[in-house]
């Protein structure tokens, strides 16, 4: 097998690796600890708003 070859299966398999990855964390849901955070940002920010006129 060549060496370009070589390279190329191994940046195919590289490749599948990280899109089988970024798919698999694609579909996790968000942790509650984060969606307590950024709804507490979005208050502030609403408040701000709101103060600000």
């Amino acid at each position: 097998m060549s060496k370009d070859k070589k390279t190329s299966n191994v940046m195919r398999q590289i490749d599948e690796n990280l899109r089988r990855v970024y798919f698999e964390n694609q579909e996790e849901d968000v942790p509650d600890r984060f969606k307590e955070l950024l709804a507490k940002l979005k208050d502030q920010d609403t408040g701000k708003r709101d103060a600000n006129g």
